[in-house]
Parts: C-alpha cells; structure tokens; sequence
C-alpha cells in the first residue's frame, strides 16, 4: 500500500539532510504544502531554527499574473517561506527519489477573512468566522477556483490534494481556542455552522425558507445546548432542533453548493495538469460535516476526483462508505496521525494501516514527518518495512 507523508516547505528548506531523512521513512511520495494556513510548527532536526511560524494563510511559491486587479488574491509568505520555498523543497525531495504532490488548504483564510470580513460565514447570530470563507459567495468561488488551479499544478509535482473544498464551520483551532465551554454535539455544531450571508440567505429563500425565520427557528434550538441540555448527534438531531422539511432545505442549498464548487475546482486543476495528474480531496463521507476535510457525497466526489484522503484519527470507519463505491482505479488513501505528542499513534501504524486495507483502503497518509520526533520517525520506518 502505498505511503505518503506530509511535508512543509521549511522542514526541508535549509537542512541538508531532510530529504534523504524523509525517503528513509520508506514512503513514496511526499504531499508538500504550496498552500497553507497559518500555523506554529516545531521543526525538531532543522539546523537553522526549531519553531516556525507562519503568521497567515499564504501561497509558498511566486503567484502569476491571473491575480492582478483582483481584489480577493492569495498572501505571499513572510520570512517564513520566501521566494519559491515550494519549488525549492520539491526539488530536493524529487532527488532524493521521492514523488511530490501538492498540500493545497482552500476555504480556511483568516487573513481573507480579517480583510475582507463580508467574504467570511456569519452565523445565526450575526457572528462572522473570519476563519470560514462562505464557499457560496461568487467572488469567493472565482478565487479558491484559480487558486486550487495554481497551487496544485506546480513544476514537479505528479498530483494534487485539496484540503478544506468545501464549508467550514465553528470547528477550528483558532489563535487560543476558548470554545469548548458548551458541548453543542454534531447537530448543535451543524446549526452553528449555517451561514446567514447574503447570498446564503437567498440560497434558503430559494428553498422556500424565510432567511429570518430560519436564523430565529437556528437560535431557539441552540438555546437548551447553551443551557446545558444533552447534546443531540447526527442527521436524526438536526432534524429533531429544526424540524425535517426545514432541515432538508438548509442541507440541500449547503451540499449543492460545495457539490459544485467542488467539480469548478477539479475540473481548473485537470484543465491546467498534464495528463496523469492525480487530483484527491480530503474528505468526509457525511455531506453536512464542515472544516479540513468537507462532507461530501461518497459517489459523486469519486466521479469526480481520481480519489479521497480520508481522517481516521478516531478509526478507520469513514473509509467504508467511499470504498463501498467500488470504483475501479480510485484512490482511498488512509490518513493517520503519526506524532505522538499530538495524538498520533506510530506504535500501531503497521496495524492501523492493515484494517484500513480491509476496509478498502488503496493508500495511506501520515500526518506529518516535519513535526514528528526521531522516536515517531523510527515507529514509522519499522511499520512501514514490516508492509
């Protein structure tokens, strides 16, 4: 089963040795991010530095003209990944025998958000998520398109993964995190999730929901969770919050909506790859889930995409869905968290990684060599000459 690991640019750049270290591993390829949010990473082998951070979201290499006179554009990095630090660190990693592909982050821009807010989701509550570009709005839609097209096609890289194409929602890590005072459970998360944008409330209004009844019907149902009522989970508790009829309509304009945005992004990545190009989203198989890896519907995204990249940090069970599929040639590539100090498991990889291939898994992802410890690096390197 074939293995990649995620890498940053700067875990490589500047180290002499990074490279050859990361096919030690006995992986094949490395997923290098060419875009990416903003972030504090340790790099524990590096000789220059230890932490690096990454102050906003930004494109690690130089963009081209396609951007000039727009207003939503990408942010170039600071001194954290100068110049082309992408094609730098794929240069070397393409030495040292290993095949790269592109880590491309799409609908998570704080910085977009901080600048230009109305691009950002509101919530019933008239809060916006900086952190969230509403995929709905057509100028956002324009940029992640374009950027999904330049990011994943760079010189050298055999392929692409694109991460967060799709909504996002209250689920995020965002500076020091405070929100988890209240447990609002999937259903409570889903209804925190529903933007109130303009162009969201037209897309209800076209589902034959009034915008303003719906954020005030959104209200009245969160309001035992605040109250500390027992959290409600999956579809049956959003139903039982909102009502079916009322329910089913948010999550049909919401799905459409990224069922779209994901095919425009696809189809500007085939359109500017050479043939071969393998292009995976990272993914959910519950179509309301939102954040890095987006809800989608199993068969369509693999009617539209050479494959998924699936999280299973809490087992290997959404791989199921998408390998139920059965579609010939598809990738369904196994994520697993291989930094101990942030709940990856690398003692259990080899097993891990076998019940995933009986689910159906095609690959595997290991998250991530640059922020793994040499004792991480070493569980990685025994579990994978033991395939």
């Amino acid at each position: 089963m074939k293995a990649s690991t995620f890498v940053y640019p700067w875990d490589v750049n500047g180290d002499p040795e990074a490279a050859t270290r990361i096919a030690s591993l006995g992986v094949e390829q490395v997923t290098l991010a060419a875009a990416y949010h903003s972030t504090r990473a340790l790099t524990p082998r590096h000789p220059r530095h230890r932490i690096v951070t990454a102050e906003h979201a930004s494109v690690l290499y130089p963009t081209d003209d396609r951007w000039q006179g727009r207003e939503l554009r990408p942010y170039a990095a600071g001194d954290w990944a100068p110049g082309d630090a992408f094609g730098e660190a794929a240069g070397a990693l393409i030495e040292a025998g290993l095949e790269v592909h592109t880590w491309v982050v799409l609908a998570h821009n704080s910085r977009l958000g901080a600048e230009h807010p109305d691009t950002s989701v509101v919530n019933a509550y008239g809060d916006r998520y900086p952190w969230a570009p509403c995929i709905a709005q057509p100028a956002t839609r324009a940029y992640l398109v374009d950027l999904a097209a330049e990011a994943a096609v760079r010189p050298g890289a055999r392929g692409t993964e694109l991460e967060s194409l799709g909504w996002y929602g209250l689920q995020h890590l965002h500076a020091h995190d405070k929100t988890g005072g209240v447990g609002l459970g999937d259903a409570g998360m889903y209804l925190m999730a529903l933007c109130f944008c303009v162009v969201c409330r037209e897309g209800y209004g076209a589902q034959g929901l009034d915008a303003d009844e719906l954020a005030a019907a959104v209200r009245a149902a969160l309001e035992p969770l605040w109250q500390g009522a027992p959290e409600d989970e999956g579809w049956a508790g959003v139903e039982k919050l909102l009502g079916p009829g009322t329910a089913a309509a948010t999550r049909a304009w919401r799905d459409e909506t990224a069922r779209t945005l994901q095919e425009a992004a696809v189809g500007a990545v085939r359109t500017a790859a050479p043939e071969g190009f393998q292009i995976l989203l990272h993914a959910d198989p519950v179509t309301y889930h939102v954040g890095a890896n987006p809800g989608v519907d199993p068969a369509h995204i693999l009617s539209v995409a050479d494959g998924v990249v699936v999280p299973c940090a809490g087992g290997p069970g959404l791989l199921t869905p998408f390998a139920e599929q059965g579609r010939e040639g598809a990738v369904i590539a196994a994520n697993f968290g291989v930094v101990s100090g942030m709940g990856g498991s690398p003692g259990t990889l080899a097993a891990d990684a076998a019940r995933a291939r009986e689910l159906g898994a095609t690959e595997m992802r290991l998250y991530h060599a640059g922020l793994a410890s040499d004792g991480d690096l070493a569980a990685v390197r025994v579990a994978l000459a033991d395939r």
